[in-house]
């Protein structure tokens, strides 16, 4: 037995044929080749919504790019139609001084102390099944710092919520701090099972969702939060010709998806709330008469779990819901490597005649490679994203987007939010610049934002406005991080974050410049190995 799986490992490890390459949400290899997209070297798979089952990239053996000759990883021939892809194993380990300090990382939640994050899995493929199983597995120390006063059951809760605490009506499950000890944590991760017929496509796991064009705040979903249980139909990107004109109009892509949230440990003592139903509908359309343009549409929905709920599929105005819908657009124009990029989100449409922007937020931005030395295969990429989830100053009434008057948890799972994590109820601006290399790529960004304007603009209107005049909870960010193929097999990656926290505690009033007792540096430290077959 033991001969027969020597010479299989061997026959995978010898043949590894340049098929196409299937990635995970943000890895280094999605984020590369997206970086090649933007040069028109290859295609971007999907068109708005993104699962690792559906990020296949292809790029001819042929085309010339920094990384060509690396591992990327691909998939190797099993028998017959079947195929196989592994995943990791990885390895990513971080350390924060003195607070919680990281985003769109799943399951892992890094607080202060020490915090890893371990995955590895494999996908099959063959005859239109594809099966994955990709688990996650994390740990935090989870050393205890300074937190607000929690405006729910648990001491670790949200510091802010509107209506009655004790209801937990308009609220958020959002820890300010999971527990106070060490704990390890897992889920399925990237899995699921799924079959599909040329661009039909139906599955059920639990993989990362991320929807519309951001890259580090998307309004309505990232893979920010822990993954949860779900079910999908849709077309994939699909050409759509019109067969009487022989007329290629485009691309279009739909997916609709159905699944489970789940209350985290700190939040109340209800069990009987404990789930929330989970509806989302994605739509994307790519018009051939405007090449690189992408026009997309996304709407969601969380409900009680029952499943008297599923009406909401079609009900779109009821007081027992809570629905969102987002509309944007990317363009690109690989002549010049650039693209523009936005997205407009939508909350409480019922109202939305009345008063269009009370209740929408937005995130814009643009990419642009910089060709430094094309003939060493050097090149830089340059992005810049602004967020905004805060409400007008007009609407006096508490609110945040991420929360609803009918519903106890708010837009979480497992206490993590689903989309835009550094800046829930607040704004964000990031500058990035990346150098890619033939043995890797090296990037510096600058960053500041605030988490949650929302808890003073409410104080403001029942105290004073001069009492908190300022007193806005600030980060100032600076990360360096670097990616390095050691050889053929082995990834390491790592980087230092520079974390400046202006007046947690929303105590600064009339000062014009905060005073030493109010600010916290935090430094993280991060590093990380990754194994390619």
């Amino acid at each position: 037995m033991n001969k027969i799986f020597n010479i299989c490992m061997l026959f995978l490890l010898l043949l590894p044929f340049a098929l196409p390459a299937q990635e995970a949400l943000k890895s280094i290899e999605e984020n590369y080749y997206d970086f090649l997209a933007l040069q028109g070297l290859t295609k971007r798979p999907a068109l708005n919504y993104r699962t690792l089952s559906d990020s296949v990239w292809i790029i001819e053996e042929e085309t010339e790019h920094p990384w060509q000759g690396n591992n990327l990883g691909v998939f190797h021939p099993l028998f017959g139609n079947f195929r196989m892809r592994a995943y990791g194993p990885e390895l990513f380990m971080s350390v924060n001084t003195t607070a919680p300090y990281g985003h769109n990382d799943g399951i892992l939640w890094q607080g202060r102390g020490f915090n890893s994050l371990f995955k590895g899995g494999v996908r099959l493929e063959g005859y239109g099944v594809e099966l994955t199983i990709f688990p996650h597995f994390s740990f935090s120390q989870n050393t205890g710092y300074e937190i607000l006063p929690s405006w729910y059951d648990s001491e670790y809760g949200y510091f802010w919520g509107y209506g009655d605490p004790k209801s937990n009506k308009g609220g958020m499950d959002a820890p300010q701090r999971f527990g106070n000890k060490p704990f390890f944590d897992w889920d399925f991760g990237d899995s699921e099972i799924r079959y599909t017929w040329k661009t039909l496509t139906v599955g059920f796991g639990t993989q990362a969702i991320w929807l519309g064009p951001s890259y580090i705040n998307p309004i309505l979903h990232s893979n920010n939060a822990p993954t949860y249980p779900k079910f999908d139909i849709g077309l994939r990107r699909q050409k759509v010709t019109i067969p009487w004109l022989d007329w290629y109009a485009g691309d279009i892509e739909f997916r609709y998806w159905l699944g489970r949230l789940t209350e985290s440990d700190y939040f109340d003592n209800d069990d009987s709330n404990n789930y929330t139903m989970f509806h989302g509908i994605s739509i994307a359309y790519a018009p051939s008469f405007l090449s690189g343009l992408t026009l997309f549409f996304n709407r969601v929905c969380l409900a009680p779990w029952d499943l008297g709920n599923l009406k909401y599929i079609y009900d779109v105005v009821n007081d027992l819901e809570d629905q969102k819908a987002s509309v944007g657009l990317s363009w690109i124009f690989p002549q010049v490597g650039f693209e523009v990029f936005g997205e407009l989100g939508i909350d409480d449409w019922s109202s939305f005649t009345k008063h269009p922007f009370h209740t929408t937020v937005f995130n814009c931005g643009f990419k642009k490679i910089l060709p430094i030395k094309p003939v060493q295969k050097i090149y830089g990429e340059l992005l810049f994203e602004l967020s905004y989830m805060e409400k007008t100053p007009d609407y006096i009434r508490p609110y945040s987007f991420y929360s609803h008057h009918q519903l106890a948890q708010g837009y979480t799972n497992k206490g993590q939010w689903l989309g835009n994590a550094e800046s829930p109820v607040g704004n964000a601006q990031s500058l990035k610049f990346t150098l890619y290399y033939p043995k890797g790529n090296s990037g510096i960004m600058i960053s500041r934002n605030n988490p949650n304007n929302h808890y003073i603009y409410e104080r403001a209107t029942v105290v004073s406005s001069d009492v908190y005049h300022n007193a806005y909870w600030t980060n100032l960010n600076l990360d360096i991080d670097s990616v390095y193929f050691f050889n053929s097999y082995f990834i390491i990656f790592g980087g230092l974050s520079y974390n400046r926290i202006i007046d947690r505690n929303y105590i600064i009033k009339y000062l014009l410049d905060p005073p030493e007792d109010t600010i916290v540096n935090n430094f993280s430290f991060q590093l990380g190995v990754k194994f390619i077959l």
